[in-house]
Parts: C-alpha cells; structure tokens; sequence
C-alpha cells in the first residue's frame, strides 16, 4: 500500500484545487481514503479489501504509529498524521476561499442532519449543496447517485465505515460524474455531530486516541484494537520501505 508522503495543510490546498479543477471536465472523481492499523491488517488479510484500497489515487497516514514508524523505517518518511476529523475542518477552510462546494454522505439521521447543521454554523461561506444518511440499501444506490449529481458537490465526504465506504466507492466512482473529488471519512460525522469526542490533545499526541475511543466503546472497538493494532504494527516494522 502506498501512503502520501504530504502533510494536513498541504493536503487541503491540493484537495479543495483538484476538484474545483475537475467542475465539467467529465471525468470521473479524483478518489481519496485513508489507512491505519485496522486497515492495514485487513489489507494483509484480505484480498478483496486490499483491491478496494488500491482503486484509491491516494491514501494519507490516519495512524500515528505509521507517522512514527515511517521517520526510521522509510526512505520518505510521512510528515504527519491527516486524521479525516482534522482534514475535514483543513478543507473546508480552503473551500470558503476557492469556492468549493461539499456533499455529506452517511451516518444515521439524526447524526447526519446534527452534523450539516454544525458544519454551516462553523463555516458560514462554505457551499453545503447537500446531506444524506448512509442507510439505503443496495437496488437504492442509483437514486443516492442521482441525487449526489444533482447537488454536483466539487468534494463528496463518504462515512459508511471500513470496508463499505470504499466498495460503495469503486462501485459507483464512474457514475459520480458531476462530483470532483470523493473522500473517505470513517466516524467523522459523528464528531461533526458532537456525538462524540475526541481525545484529549495529549492523547492524540502520543498517538493514542484509538485507547481513548476503545475506551468509551469497549464492546465495538476493544477486540478490534487488539487484534488488529499489534498486527499491524507487526507489518509496519516488517514490511515498511
């Protein structure tokens, strides 16, 4: 899997410029995701979620110990941790100033709606074309296509959790025709909702915000981290160049 080597600021110019660039160019949408342990474990161990992963035309580093590993085991180190909760709020920043427009996608919706309402308070300039929970199902994704072209957002943020985001992604990136670029965001609506916290900033500065959250989701999250994380570690230290 092959990480950007690009910091959070860098990243949102190039992101909010890609897709202002792509407005009626007809192609299809530049594709952005992220990785970290449990993605990264997952792509070791399955196939399918691996090819998934490299559709993408770029993936950053969400996973501190990848930032940490990368500064003595790579040629190219990664300069920097691009958390979606933080790019998010990088991007959109950038957005107000070129004139790029968002569409949201996923989440209940309840959250959805907590989470486009706080996006508009938070940045009153930004273009919010459209939001849309994630529960539909599959013979319902050509209607959730259509509507997300109609809005034609420049950068479409999708939150249907690892691995759908992404196979919801492959499948339809040639049908997002009027969309300039598609990222990934994970649980990022649930903190835009303020349904959830983020760690404390010395917690995700010691890269362990994945404690903090198993923490607070011990039943969903604590077996997850704990076999994946040391796997993926196993990997970072094994497999990095």
């Amino acid at each position: 899997m092959e990480i950007a080597v690009i910091d959070r600021a860098l990243s949102a110019e190039y992101m909010a410029n890609w897709a202002v660039a792509r407005r009626n160019s007809g192609k299809p949408p530049f594709y952005i995701t992220s990785a970290n342990g449990q993605v990264i474990s997952l792509c070791a161990t399955n196939r399918e979620v691996k090819a998934l992963f490299d559709d993408a035309d770029l993936i950053h580093a969400d996973g501190s110990p990848m930032v940490a590993v990368s500064q003595f085991a790579c040629a190219h180190p990664v300069p920097e941790r691009a958390a979606t909760t933080d790019l998010f709020h990088d991007v959109a920043e950038v957005a107000q100033r070129v004139g790029a427009s968002f569409f949201l996608l996923g989440a209940r919706e309840e959250i959805i709606r907590a989470a486009e309402a706080n996006v508009r308070k938070l940045y009153p300039h930004l273009k919010l074309v459209g939001a849309r929970n994630g529960y539909f199902k599959r013979e319902e994704e050509s209607a959730v296509i259509a509507e997300i072209n109609d809005a034609a957002p420049d950068i479409l943020w999708v939150g249907l959790g690892v691995p759908l985001e992404q196979a919801f992604i492959s499948r339809n990136l040639m049908a997002l025709d009027r969309v300039g670029l598609v990222k990934t965001t994970g649980g990022l609506f649930d903190f835009l909702s303020n349904t959830k916290s983020r760690a404390p900033e010395w917690m995700q500065r010691m890269g362990l915000e994945w404690l903090y959250r198993a923490s607070l989701e011990p039943t969903r999250l604590g077996w997850r981290y704990l076999t994946t994380n040391p796997h993926a570690m196993w990997l970072l230290l094994t497999k990095s160049k």
